[in-house]
């Protein structure tokens, strides 16, 4: 093997050196494959995790699954609630079928019967609200009219109800 002089210039690196040279300054040499041989598989086991906790949340036997509470009227209504499939638009025989069960969501009846509108969370709490303080108003009314008419029996006129 010839002696390396000192002034000699260093001949030139193929292509493949290069990109190794490259890749283990970033950290992907081969000292590094084991590191990214654990990191892959501690992601494969998260993102699967992750996907079958979605999965179960699509297609959960226990109904709704949702960390924030439910208002009573909402579960009562729970029942009406449906989840639908859209069918692949090439399908000819799937899009018959599905607009014979009622077609796309706010534009038809649906086949439970009630008229589907696009209320958000809001929207749905006020009109329970609203409900709330009708009924409370008609006590009200009611309260004070049989007072009223109770008076007026105890004074001697004869007041139908």
């Amino acid at each position: 093997m010839p002696r390396k002089r000192f002034f000699e210039t260093p001949q030139p690196k193929t292509g493949l050196e290069h990109a190794q040279y490259f890749l283990k300054k970033i950290g992907l040499g081969p000292n590094n494959y084991y590191f990214w041989k654990q990191m892959g598989k501690a992601l494969a086991c998260t993102y699967a995790v992750m996907g079958a906790a979605w999965l179960f949340n699509e297609t959960s036997p226990l109904g709704w699954w949702t960390l924030k509470p439910m208002p009573k009227e909402e579960k009562e209504l729970e029942h009406l609630y449906q989840r639908r499939e859209f069918p692949y638009p090439g399908d000819e025989e799937a899009m018959e079928e599905f607009i014979k069960k009622g077609g796309m969501i706010g534009t038809t009846i649906g086949p439970k019967g009630m008229v589907e509108n696009d209320m958000d969370e809001s929207d749905y709490k006020k009109e329970l609200k609203d409900k709330k303080f009708e009924q409370e108003a008609q006590k009200l009314w009611f309260r004070m009219r049989n007072e009223v008419i109770g008076e007026l029996q105890e004074k001697g006129f004869d007041v139908d109800q």
